[in-house]
């Protein structure tokens, strides 16, 4: 066609069009490129904090290797492996472990580079025994490419209630039916309780795999009544909550006899807490004096349980506490120049007895969460015996 006719033609079909439009809604002529092809998603994804799965709700575990899982999360983004990391703490704020931990148990994990599991729930397992009868916190996120989630919310467990005897650490809850040490006497156990000894010659024996010349020997006590007569068959009323010793010798005449008291009736004076300590011979003896004694008279409730705890390294401190965690009613300590060092250490919850026929221990007593080692007793350990 001719331009001239062209150009005549598209000025007819401009005015046809304007004169059937709305005269208030102008034509707009839009150029448009083709469209780029479809394809996945280049940008940052978008993830939601894991759900934890299990386990969960503070349950109690009869393992020291748990499997912690959670419900995979949704993307944003189609490509890109997601990978889940977790964290186990004993504290709900994951400070990191500070030698607050068993030397041969840890409370702190991380895990990282986890690879999502396709059966809609991924998880990992504990590769290392955790601190047993220890209540633990974990969480969990979650990383695709670049992004990374928040943390999952906190989730709680407790490990396998177990007790353990190795170089230097003594671990024996006493509430799970078993003990690492050798039960001597009538003793019984009390479920959730702990071991009961049902009379005035029954202790508890813990050989030691190696002597402990500084550290800590703690328990938690039930059962100590005050005014206790002397028992038939002893000389004096000196029961002991717990003792040490070289050897299986003579407990009275042991040159590294140590002993913690609360004494009955007659007990000079009666219901008084006392220590004694011998560190290697008579001339490394000590012992509060007589004044020390009548000032720390205690009428102790045999409903409660009490924790007692020795130290020793240039001597010997002796606490007692009104229950795990409660207030001081007890804290007496004396210096001595020669270190503990028995060849063949041995301790008791009790006492055996003696040449000297002193009272072993007060009969009814039950003992659980102790401890002895060459450190202060871990914070966490013992925490899931809490109720």
């Amino acid at each position: 066609m001719p331009r001239a006719l062209w150009g005549a033609a598209l000025v007819a079909a401009v005015s046809f069009v304007s004169a059937c439009s709305d005269k208030t809604t102008p034509i707009k002529v839009v150029e448009s490129s083709p469209s780029a092809p479809s394809g996945p998603s280049t940008g940052t994804a978008t993830l939601a904090a894991p759900v934890p799965d299990a386990p969960v709700d503070n349950v109690q575990l009869t393992t020291l290797r748990p499997t912690l899982s959670v419900r995979n999360v949704p993307s944003t983004q189609a490509g890109g492996a997601k990978l889940y990391e977790f964290q186990i703490a004993d504290n709900p704020s994951f400070s990191a472990d500070s030698g607050a931990s068993s030397l041969y148990y840890p409370v702190a994990v991380t895990k990282t580079g986890v690879a999502e599991d396709a059966s809609g729930k991924t998880g990992f397992t504990v590769d290392a025994d955790l601190q047993p009868a220890t209540r633990l916190y974990w969480r969990a996120r979650v990383a695709q490419g670049t992004a990374v989630s928040d943390w999952s919310a906190t989730a709680t467990f407790r490990t396998r209630i177990a007790g353990y005897s190795r170089a230097g650490e003594l671990y024996d809850p006493l509430v799970n039916g078993e003990t690492v040490g050798e039960r001597v006497g009538a003793t019984a156990f009390v479920p959730g309780d702990g071991l009961r000894l049902d009379s005035s010659s029954s202790y508890v024996r813990y050989r030691l795999p190696q002597a402990v010349s500084a550290g800590e020997f703690s328990m938690e006590v039930k059962g100590l009544r005050p005014n206790n007569p002397i028992a038939q068959g002893f000389s004096s009323n000196k029961p002991k909550i717990f003792g040490m010793q070289d050897g299986d010798g003579d407990y009275t005449t042991n040159l590294w006899r140590i002993d913690a008291q609360y004494r009955g009736l007659e007990g000079n004076p009666p219901n008084c807490i006392h220590f004694r300590a011998m560190f290697g011979g008579n001339q490394f003896k000590i012992e509060p004096d007589t004044a020390v004694r009548y000032s720390m008279v205690f009428l102790l409730d045999p409903a409660k349980a009490y924790f007692w705890k020795g130290s020793w390294s240039n001597g010997f401190r002796l606490e007692v506490f009104d229950g795990l965690g409660g207030a001081k009613l007890y804290d007496q300590s004396l210096p001595v120049s020669n270190a503990y060092n028995p060849p063949r250490h041995v301790a008791y919850l009790g006492a055996p007895v003696g040449s000297g026929g002193e009272m072993s221990v007060i009969a009814g007593t039950t003992y659980r969460n102790v401890w002895l080692g060459a450190r202060a007793k871990p914070a966490s350990l013992g925490s899931a015996l809490e109720r």
